[in-house]
């Protein structure tokens, strides 16, 4: 596991984001749909305390029954800058996947991974440093240009920059707003895609974010809570489920 360490600025986080890019593994398929484990991670902000709450679901591939789960709370560090989004969220998600009680497996991110002006996002700079798989799938294409894919469940169209395919736009129900699906480390985006739909199985977004989502969201509730009214308020804890105790 590399060390995450925060830059001091923008100039330094973008320095953090070179050094590391060449690093990424892209010539791994990665582990097959519906075996295993798979984890989503998500995020949630107080902007008020600045405060970031992080979740980490972990579900049965096959079945997507909650295995495990794990929440770690603290300050926010490093401004919204775009394309820099990690360094405000790592350090919460490392925590929370840190806490899990199980290996993850496959990791889904809320967000990129190669659909990155660096090439860098959050689902790279999280797989370089834990070594695990990580996938992105996002609301919404970011910079990137594509066309709309057709209209049924596993449709699909590049998502391009340039002359660069660095993501697909993918339909994971029939008429739904498509997801936007790129590699982060250790994974090939035919095998990435083909885990966002079996992960997606009722709703648009995987089932591992909606459930990280659900919990950050409930977790932040109860840090609220903790730390009082007090803006800046400094806090740091993570909860841990173990396989078997979840009640979701």
């Amino acid at each position: 596991m590399t060390t995450f360490r925060m830059p001091a600025d923008e100039a330094e986080a973008r320095a953090v984001q070179d050094e590391l890019r060449p690093r990424v593994v892209l010539d791994e398929p990665g582990p097959p749909p519906g075996v295993g484990r798979v984890t989503g991670v998500d995020v949630a902000y107080d902007d008020e305390r600045d405060l970031v709450v992080a979740a980490a679901v972990v579900l049965d591939a096959a079945t997507l029954e909650v295995i495990a789960r794990s929440t770690a709370d603290g300050r926010v560090t490093f401004p919204y800058v775009p394309g820099l989004l990690a360094f405000r969220e790592i350090p919460a998600v490392l925590a929370a996947l840190e806490g899990l009680p199980v290996d993850p497996g496959l990791v889904v991110c809320d967000g990129y991974g190669q659909a990155h002006p660096r090439r860098f996002g959050l689902a790279s700079h999280l797989g370089v440093l834990t070594g695990l798989p990580v996938i992105g799938v996002a609301k919404n294409p970011f910079t990137f240009r594509y066309e709309e894919p057709g209209a049924r469940r596993g449709d699909f169209t590049p998502l391009m920059d340039g002359d660069e395919e660095v993501g697909r736009a993918l339909r994971t129900q029939n008429g739904t707003k498509p997801v936007f699906v790129s590699v982060g480390h250790r994974t090939g985006l035919d095998n990435a895609c083909a885990h966002t739909l079996a992960l997606a199985r009722d709703f648009r977004q995987p089932e591992t974010t909606r459930r990280a989502d659900a919990l950050c969201r409930s977790a932040l509730k109860e840090a609220i809570g903790r730390t009082g009214a007090s803006p800046g308020s400094t806090i740091g804890r993570t909860d841990a489920a173990r396989p078997g105790s979840v009640a979701d």
